[in-house]
């Protein structure tokens, strides 16, 4: 029996609205995998570096994986009492490590040039001679305060 056969009337009006989003959120998704499945993984793959690579595998698996959640709560299946939780646990596992990954390669360097030219600048005491010579070799020369009256 399709579902066209049962009135409308049959249906809560309560559920008629998440009815509605779920059959456009369910075309959305088509139209996604289509588009996917329209391009080779070998073409996409190849345009990707390999921490895209990893990206792009991680969230079709989380995709496909979240999909038979979905799939078992139709069915009347608990899927947390099944695999399918240690699994999607297991991807966000991965995924939380590509991102850490991703975090570090955007993280601020550390010049330690430049840290060790302020450690020294702010370890120079009085009587020392200073460490910001300049290039020709004699030293650089101090402001003047100006004489207050």
């Amino acid at each position: 029996m399709a579902d066209e056969d049962i009135p409308a009337e049959e249906y809560p009006a309560e559920i008629e609205e998440y009815l509605t989003e779920f059959d456009s959120s369910v075309d959305s998704l088509h139209n996604m995998v289509k588009t996917m499945v329209s391009v080779s993984k070998n073409e996409l793959v190849q345009k990707l570096d390999p921490l895209e690579q990893a990206k792009l595998d991680l969230m079709s698996a989380y995709a496909l994986n979240s999909l038979y959640w979905t799939y078992l709560v139709t069915q009347g299946v608990n899927p947390k009492e099944h695999g399918v939780k240690q699994e999607l646990e297991r991807i966000r596992t991965y995924m939380n490590k590509v991102r850490e990954i991703a975090d570090r390669k955007t993280a601020a360097r550390l010049d330690k040039a430049a840290a060790s030219r302020f450690m020294r600048s702010a370890l120079w005491e009085p009587g020392q001679e200073k460490a910001n010579a300049t290039p020709g070799g004699s030293q650089a020369k101090e402001r003047k305060e100006p004489s207050r009256k």
